[in-house]
C-alpha cells in the first residue's frame, strides 16, 4: 500500500473515531501516530519528521493572534453573564411587537448584536432558547418556525466578526497562503491578515440576517397564525427610552472593538483586550458583576480556550502525519484533474466540507481540512478573504444540519419536553436552505466579500 492510499485510511479512521465519541484532540493526534508507526514499519513515512513538533508547537505559543481567542471568549462570557441578550429581547420585542413576526425579527436582531458581541456559538443558542423561546411559545408561534429562528440566529456568530472561527481561519489561511504563493514563486506576497477576515465577513454576515428576516415575513404572510404579533394595542410609553439604554451600551462596545480592528487603529488582540475589559465594565453597569461571576467567567473561559487550543496541537499531528504519507500531493492531483478547473475544485471542497458539517465540529474542519485545501485552491488563483469567508458561512451551515448539528442539541437542551425534537429538525430546514442561498450569493457575487476589505485596506 503507498503512502497516498494510506494518508486516505487515516483521514476516514480519523472520522470514525470521532463519530464514536472519543475526545477530538487525542483522537486527531492518536491516530496520526498510530499511522505513523504503520507507515514507517512500510517504509513510506519518515519518523523523524515528528521531530518538528516541538517547533510548531512553540509557535502556537509565541502566536500573538490566538491571544485574541481567550479574550474573546471572556468578554463573550461576561456579556453572557451580564444577561445583556434579557434586556435587548425584552425591549427589541416590545418595539417590533405589534407587528406580526414582530417577536422574530427581534430574535433575529439580537442573535445578531449577540454574535458581534460574543462570537460564541453554544451560548447564544442556550441564552436565547432559555429567554425567547418561552415568549415565543406564549405569543402563539409555531414550534417549527420558533426553533428554527432561533438556532438560525445563535450561529450568526460564527460569521459576524469578532468570531473565532474568523481568527482561526485567518491565521490558518495566512499560511497557506504564504506557502502556495512560494510555491508560486512570490517570495513577497502580500498578507493576508485576520483583519481582512473580519472586513470580507462583514457584508455576507448581515446579508444573512436580511434573508432571516425576509424568510420570517414571508412565513407570516403565508401563515398568519405560525407568527401573531406579541400585542395588540399601543406601545407603552417611553420604549424607546428603555430601548436605548438597552442598545447604547452594547452598541458602544461594539462599534469600539469592531471600529479599532476594521480601521487599523488597534490589531484584533488589543481590541480583544479592550472588550474584555469594557465587558466587566458594563457587568458593573447592569449590576451583575460579583466575585462569584467573575469565577464562574473565567472558570469557562479557560476551558473553552483550553478545548481550542488542545484541538489545535492534536490536530498538527495529525495534519504533520498526513503531508509527510503525501496525502497533500494526492489531494492536490484530485483537485487539478477535475473537469472544470477551478469551479469544479472549489465546488468538491465545498460539497466535502458541507458533509463534514453532518458529523464533525467545525474546529475539527477548521484544523484538519483547510491545512489540507487550503494551499492547493489558493494555487489556482483563488482570492484568499473569499475563499476564508465561504469556508465561514459552510462551517456556519454544519451548526445547523442534522443528525449532530450543535445548534439543535444546544437548544434541545434547554426547550420544553412540549417542544419535540422533530419539530427542530424540520424547523431548522428553511434556514440550512438560506444558510446553502447566502453561500451561493457570494460564490457568485464575489465582490460580496472581498469589496469592503479592498476599500478599507487598499
Amino acid at each position: 500500500m503507498s503512502g497516498e492510499i494510506l494518508s486516505l485510511v487515516m483521514f476516514a479512521v480519523a472520522c470514525g473515531v470521532l463519530l464514536l465519541g472519543f475526545p477530538v484532540a487525542f483522537s486527531l493526534a492518536g491516530t496520526g501516530l498510530v499511522f505513523a508507526l504503520i507507515g514507517n514499519s512500510m517504509g513510506v513515512f519518515d519518523m523523524p519528521l515528528l521531530g518538528s513538533l516541538p517547533s510548531r508547537y512553540f509557535g502556537v505559543m509565541t502566536n500573538e493572534l490566538y491571544v485574541a481567542i481567550p479574550l474573546f471568549v471572556f468578554m463573550g462570557v461576561m456579556l453572557e453573564r451580564a444577561r445583556i441578550a434579557e434586556k435587548l429581547l425584552t425591549t427589541m420585542g416590545l418595539l417590533f411587537g405589534t407587528m406580526r413576526a414582530g417577536l422574530g425579527i427581534s430574535v433575529v436582531l439580537v442573535g445578531m448584536l449577540l454574535a458581534a458581541s460574543t462570537g460564541i456559538v453554544g451560548a447564544t443558542v442556550v441564552t436565547m432558547g432559555l429567554l425567547s423561546l418561552p415568549a415565543m411559545q406564549k405569543a402563539g408561534y409555531s414550534p417549527r418556525l420558533s426553533t428554527g429562528v432561533i438556532c438560525a440566529s445563535g450561529t450568526l456568530g460564527q460569521i459576524i466578526p469578532p468570531s473565532i472561527v474568523l481568527v482561526l481561519l485567518g491565521d490558518i489561511l495566512q499560511g497557506a497562503y504564504a506557502e502556495a504563493q512560494r510555491s508560486l514563486g512570490n517570495w513577497a506576497p502580500e498578507p493576508v491578515s485576520v483583519i481582512d477576515l473580519f472586513a470580507g465577513a462583514f457584508i455576507p454576515g448581515m446579508l444573512l440576517v436580511g434573508l432571516y428576516i425576509c424568510w420570517i415575513i414571508i412565513q407570516a404572510f403565508i401563515d398568519p397564525k405560525s407568527a401573531p404579533p406579541l400585542v395588540t394595542d399601543k406601545r407603552p410609553e417611553g420604549l424607546w427610552g428603555e430601548v436605548l439604554r438597552a442598545l447604547i451600551p452594547p452598541g458602544l462596545l461594539i462599534v469600539a472593538v469592531l471600529g479599532s480592528i476594521l480601521t487599523g487603529i488597534a490589531t484584533p488582540t488589543e481590541s480583544a483586550a479592550f472588550g474584555g475589559v469594557g465587558a466587566v465594565i458594563l457587568a458593573a453597569f447592569y449590576r451583575r458583576l460579583s466575585w462569584a461571576v467573575l469565577r464562574h467567567v473565567t472558570r469557562q473561559t479557560v476551558q473553552i480556550s483550553a478545548m481550542v487550543f488542545v484541538i489545535l496541537l492534536g490536530a498538527s499531528v495529525f495534519s504533520l502525519v498526513f503531508r509527510g504519507l503525501g496525502g497533500d500531493h494526492l489531494v492536490e492531483e484530485l483537485l487539478h484533474n477535475l473537469p472544470g478547473g477551478v469551479f469544479s475544485a472549489m465546488l468538491v471542497v465545498m460539497l466535502l466540507m458541507f458533509v463534514m458539517g453532518f458529523f464533525l465540529d467545525f474546529i475539527e474542519i477548521v484544523f484538519v481540512v483547510v491545512p489540507i485545501v487550503g494551499p492547493i485552491l489558493l494555487k489556482m488563483d483563488i482570492d484568499p478573504v473569499w475563499l476564508g469567508v465561504m469556508i465561514a458561512i459552510n462551517l456556519q451551515t454544519s451548526f445547523l444540519t442534522p443528525p449532530f448539528g450543535f445548534a439543535l442539541f444546544y437548544l434541545r437542551g434547554v426547550a420544553p419536553a412540549a417542544i419535540k425534537t422533530w419539530d427542530i429538525y424540520r424547523g431548522i430546514v428553511p434556514f440550512v436552505l438560506i444558510q446553502v442561498l447566502g453561500l451561493g450569493l457570494v460564490a457568485a457575487f464575489p465582490a460580496l466579500a472581498t469589496w469592503l476589505p479592498d476599500v478599507l485596506f487598499k
